[in-house]
């Protein structure tokens, strides 16, 4: 297997874009009560969704074979698609047809599923608990963001900062609760390996 990407040994491996969603998908495992790397399941960060066409071929039928699964963004279905496809893993795939692979797609992107899903007032409980709600607060009072819609205004603050958005990724997975707040794509990504 390929030990560069941390893989060596795996039965399945998660595509992922970034590192975020890699640390809020084994956050949700651990929360589950799963050990990925003792399951022999990898999440691999990708470096966006343009790389997914290389690692289909290094993990997929051409390659090692493993299990795949993956995750992306909703403005990155398509580059996902086309590299299923050319992967020879099916044509003129829908997103049911992804998900029958095991790849699911985020409505806008990780950061917009995980505060849909908590509500706006509990992700600014965990901004303020991270001693960062006088930073979102500012962010708010700029013209660009003024009047517009909190859980835009936040999902810009997560992204906004060096690794913020890799650090909120695990504190909003951890603040989710198991029984009603899972996004169902992060859910159903790791049900599927």
């Amino acid at each position: 297997m390929h030990d560069v990407y941390g893989t060596e040994g795996s039965r399945a491996v998660v595509l992922v874009e970034g590192v975020s969603d890699q640390f809020a998908l084994e956050a949700l495992a651990e929360r589950h009560g799963r050990d990925l790397h003792s399951e022999g399941i990898s999440v691999v960060p990708i470096g966006g969704a343009q790389a997914i066409g290389h690692f289909l071929n290094l993990f997929g039928p051409r390659g090692s074979d493993v299990r795949l699964a993956g995750l992306c963004d909703a403005a990155e279905e398509g580059e996902f698609q086309r590299g299923l496809e050319r992967a020879g893993l099916g044509s003129d795939l829908t997103r049911v047809d992804m998900e029958q692979l095991g790849f699911y797609v985020c409505i806008a992107d990780l950061e917009d599923e995980l505060i849909r899903a908590l509500g706006t007032p509990a992700v600014e409980q965990v901004v303020d608990a991270q001693g960062d709600l006088g930073s979102f607060r500012t962010l708010q009072k700029q013209p660009a963001w003024q009047g517009r819609p909190h859980e835009e205004q936040l999902r810009r603050f997560m992204g906004s900062g060096g690794r913020r958005k890799i650090r909120y990724a695990r504190l909003l997975v951890d603040a989710l609760d198991l029984a009603t707040q899972v996004p169902r794509p992060l859910d159903l990504v790791l049900t599927s390996v």
